[in-house]
């Protein structure tokens, strides 16, 4: 029984995977933040030229 406790004890392969899931959890949420905003500063920028473009053609 010991045998079994000790053995338990010094198992990390649970703990290496939980580890690894977490890394790859903030990874992914690090990747959506940045898209998010890229995607909002690429808005800002497109909408800034299609206004410069409808205020170009009126004189």
């Amino acid at each position: 029984m010991s045998n079994l406790i000790a053995r338990f004890v010094k198992e990390e392969s649970g703990a290496t995977a939980i580890e690894y899931g977490l890394i790859a959890a903030l990874i992914a949420l690090a990747i959506m933040i940045g898209a998010g905003a890229l995607g909002t500063s690429l808005n800002a920028k497109f909408q800034n030229i299609a206004n410069t473009l409808n205020g170009a053609g009126n004189p």
